[in-house]
């Protein structure tokens, strides 16, 4: 059996509403994963794991018309698992069952990045793999971010970080943003990323968050 760590780029119809919401288009939501789903056959089910403001995504569900239930599980007030069934479109059902077939098992979490994007491990036998990556629609981006590996997991913590993340802590670290003393801000940062300077500083602190979290396992 093969393993693969891939990222995807959805957009339109393979980007349901309430993905994009997920994947940076909710700056109250601090980081967020799909722990679980079920697109066998419609209304499609999700089970997803939340940090942040997450009664501000409650009230979006509630006023998502493609949602027709879900129900909240906090864990602390800044934390919870989301359950939510509905309607999605079949371009977005069918790209996740894409990675279902044959030998394929795809591997939880789904990593909902900040920048649009999902990663997320795929176990098969070679051929499938390959079929599936090969499947993935042309209004799909797809980067194989590794091959292999001695865990199902990341192997690295950088490997928790999505593309504009990494790019985002590598040109800080070419610019002198971490010596000491500093020798950039993050305005120069910005400029070099070619983003406004909230951007920048977004996707830094989320990268350090999931850096310092992976370093101690939580």
């Amino acid at each position: 059996m093969k393993r693969i760590r891939i990222t995807l780029d959805p957009a339109g119809d393979y980007a349901p509403p309430l993905y994009g919401r997920l994947a940076g288009g909710a700056p109250y939501l601090e980081q967020a994963r799909i722990v679980n789903w079920n697109v066998a056959a419609p209304p499609t089910a999700f089970l997803l794991w939340i940090r942040g403001d997450y009664q501000r995504f409650e009230t979006e569900l509630e006023a998502s018309t493609n949602v027709d239930e879900y129900e909240l599980l906090p864990i602390t007030d800044r934390e919870c698992h989301c359950f939510f069934e509905g309607a999605v479109a079949d371009a977005a059902r069918l790209l996740f069952e894409n990675f279902t077939q044959g030998s394929l098992i795809t591997v939880p979490p789904v990593e909902c990045n900040d920048d649009g994007s999902n990663t997320f491990s795929i176990i098969g036998t070679g051929s499938d793999i390959q079929r599936a990556v090969e499947g993935v629609p042309n209004g799909v981006e797809v980067t194989v971010e590794a091959v292999g590996g001695k865990t199902v997991a990341p192997d690295s913590a950088v490997g928790r970080l999505s593309r504009r993340q990494r790019e985002t802590v590598k040109t800080a670290l070419e610019v002198g943003y971490y010596e000491v003393p500093r020798d950039a801000t993050t305005e120069v940062l910005a400029r070099e990323l070619d983003c406004a300077t909230a951007t920048a500083a977004e996707h830094l602190q989320k990268a350090e968050s999931k850096l310092i979290r992976a370093l101690f396992d939580v």
